[in-house]
């Protein structure tokens, strides 16, 4: 993990859109091609590795939600 703070889902995912866009312009050369993707390599993991938490959370929360008796005001 670098020491950089990890940018949250949404920033990460915006500058992966947006290196993308860059790249499939074709108006960098090979070495600032190289040097932008391998920043969206890392915005890539960072998305990944945010949608794994909140899948994990959602995940938590249903178990949580099948232990709980569920009881419902009468109608």
């Amino acid at each position: 993990m670098s020491a950089k703070k990890k940018n949250n889902f949404e920033e990460s995912l915006s500058g992966l859109e947006d290196l993308v866009s860059k790249l499939e312009s074709g108006e960098f050369g090979l070495e600032q091609s190289l040097a932008h993707f391998e920043k969206g390599v890392e915005l890539y993991k960072n998305c990944k590795e945010e949608l794994l938490k909140a899948e994990k959370k959602l995940s938590e929360l249903t178990e949580a939600l099948k232990e709980e008796k569920l009881e419902f005001p009468d109608s």
